[in-house]
């Protein structure tokens, strides 16, 4: 089995800018973390253009259907903002690709202290290589369906409706 991985952005992928105190893109730190994860599943990354979530408009969603739909591969994770997962799931979720897609992201950017991207990224990969066709959200250590998901924002993390 092979695994493809596609990056949209989000606080996964964000970089910390000293001079301005901002979180931005640059260069994502998805083949870093990929070196770093020592997975032996073949893994075919493939890198959207990275975005906030928020500012995810129907047209970046509808390009990450189209990734999904032309991708070879049944086993795929979508690093994803956090604060709209849940509308790209259920988009993803109600074409029925007869794939195993799995959304995750983090709380925190991966180059920040403490973050849950790598913990998250390895929950998905797992999640996406055994469970079967359909489209889930992997994470706090959790797997949700993509029908019966939420960001709790008060408390930072995912949980059932």
């Amino acid at each position: 089995m092979s695994l493809r991985i596609i990056a949209t952005g989000g606080t996964f992928d964000k970089h910390y800018d000293e001079l301005t105190g901002k979180l931005g893109f640059a260069e994502s730190h998805l083949p870093a973390v990929l070196a770093r994860t020592r997975m032996t599943v073949p893994v075919e990354l493939e890198q959207l253009p990275p975005l906030d979530s928020l500012d995810m408009q129907d047209a970046d969603r509808a390009r990450v259907l189209a990734s999904c739909q032309a991708a070879p591969e049944q086993a795929i994770v979508i690093v994803h903002g956090t604060d709209t997962m849940p509308e790209t799931a259920a988009l993803l979720g109600g074409a029925a690709l007869g794939k195993s897609i799995v959304l995750t992201g983090a709380m925190i950017p991966y180059e920040i202290a403490n973050s849950d991207a790598l913990f998250n990224l390895g929950c998905a990969s797992a999640a996406a290589q055994i469970l079967p066709p359909g489209v889930y959200v992997a994470m706090n250590g959790q797997i949700f369906t993509w029908d019966n998901v939420t960001k709790n924002r008060a408390a930072g993390v995912f949980q059932p409706l």
